[in-house]
């Protein structure tokens, strides 16, 4: 089983973008019994990728609740380096 951190990282070359609450939807069933498969966690990780270039914002919006959720999705040469390292 890969590291959480590079699970989320990977998460992002299955798919066209996602937001916090999309991986950890997505990454429940592997990873559910891991203290930091948590909103909060995931969102600071995502962060992180983003300002060390990992991945990058494609958009913001409101849901119904009034919370901003911010998109990412990976940079296509990044996501062939992930999905590399982890074969």
């Amino acid at each position: 089983m890969m590291s959480l951190n590079f699970a989320i990282l990977k998460y992002f070359t299955q798919v066209n973008e996602a937001c916090a609450d999309d991986v950890t939807n997505a990454l429940k069933e592997e990873y559910g019994s891991f203290k930091d498969l948590k909103k909060k966690v995931v969102i600071t990780a995502l962060a992180t990728a983003e300002a060390i270039g990992i991945i990058e914002e494609t958009r913001f919006q409101l849901d119904k609740s009034g919370e901003v959720k911010v998109y990412y999705r990976s940079q296509e040469e990044d996501a062939a380096n992930l999905i590399y390292k982890s074969n």
